[in-house]
C-alpha cells in the first residue's frame, strides 16, 4: 500500500479528539476539533511520545512562543498519539509543560496521524510534523523532521509571518524586510 499524506495546498483533514487542556481539577480534559481552528489561522505540531527526551525541548518552546501565535491571530495546537490520561501525568511530572497555554491532543485512535501520513512505519508513532493552516482550512506549509531531531520555532512563526503577508517573500525573508514585487511588462 502507498503512503500518501497531506501536504500544502491539501485541505486539512476535519478532527475532533480529546485534549489535555488544564491541571485544574474538573477542567482537565476537553474536545478539541476542526471547529475550534474554523476561520483562523492554526499551527498544529506533533511529537512522537510523551515521557521522552527532545519532545518537552519542542513543546515548552512553543509555550514559551504561545503569545507570539497568538500576536498573529494563530491557534497553536501540539498532538500525539498517546492518550490524554499520559498527556497530563507527563503534563504534572514535568517542570516546563505544567503551565501549558494550548491543547495537548490525544490521537489514540492514530486516526488523524494516519490520515496526515505522518505515523511511523515501525513503532507508528507520529512524526515530528509541523503544519500551518489558513483560514479556509487549507495546509499551507507542512515540515517533518525525523524522531531524533527537534524542529526549530522561530522558523515556524518566519514562515508564519511570510504566508501572513500574502505577499512574495525571499528566501531568509523575516518580518519587517521588503517582500518582492513582480516583474511586469
Amino acid at each position: 500500500m502507498e503512503n500518501s499524506f497531506v501536504t500544502v495546498g491539501m485541505s486539512f483533514p476535519q478532527f475532533e479528539k480529546k485534549a489535555v487542556v488544564s491541571l485544574e481539577k474538573g477542567k482537565e480534559f476537553k474536545e478539541i476539533g476542526s471547529k475550534d481552528i474554523e476561520g483562523k489561522w492554526a499551527v498544529m505540531f506533533w511529537w512522537p511520545k510523551d515521557f521522552t527526551f527532545v519532545c518537552p525541548t519542542e513543546i515548552a518552546e512553543f509555550n514559551k512562543n504561545y503569545t507570539a501565535f497568538t500576536d498573529r491571530d494563530t491557534v497553536l495546537l501540539g498532538a500525539s498519539t498517546d492518550n490524554e490520561y499520559v498527556h497530563h501525568a507527563w503534563r504534572v511530572a514535568h517542570d516546563d509543560l505544567r503551565n501549558l497555554r494550548f491543547p495537548m491532543i490525544a490521537d489514540t485512535s492514530k486516526s488523524l496521524a494516519e490520515e496526515l501520513g505522518i505515523l511511523s512505519a515501525d513503532e507508528k508513532v507520529a512524526y515530528r510534523a509541523t503544519y500551518i493552516i489558513d483560514p479556509e482550512g487549507i495546509v499551507r506549509w507542512v515540515n517533518i523532521n525525523d524522531l531524533s531531531v527537534g524542529r526549530n520555532v522561530a522558523e515556524v512563526l518566519r514562515v508564519l509571518d511570510a504566508l501572513q503577508t500574502d505577499e512574495l517573500c525571499p528566501c531568509n525573508w523575516t518580518k519587517g524586510q521588503e517582500t518582492l514585487e513582480p516583474a511586469v511588462g
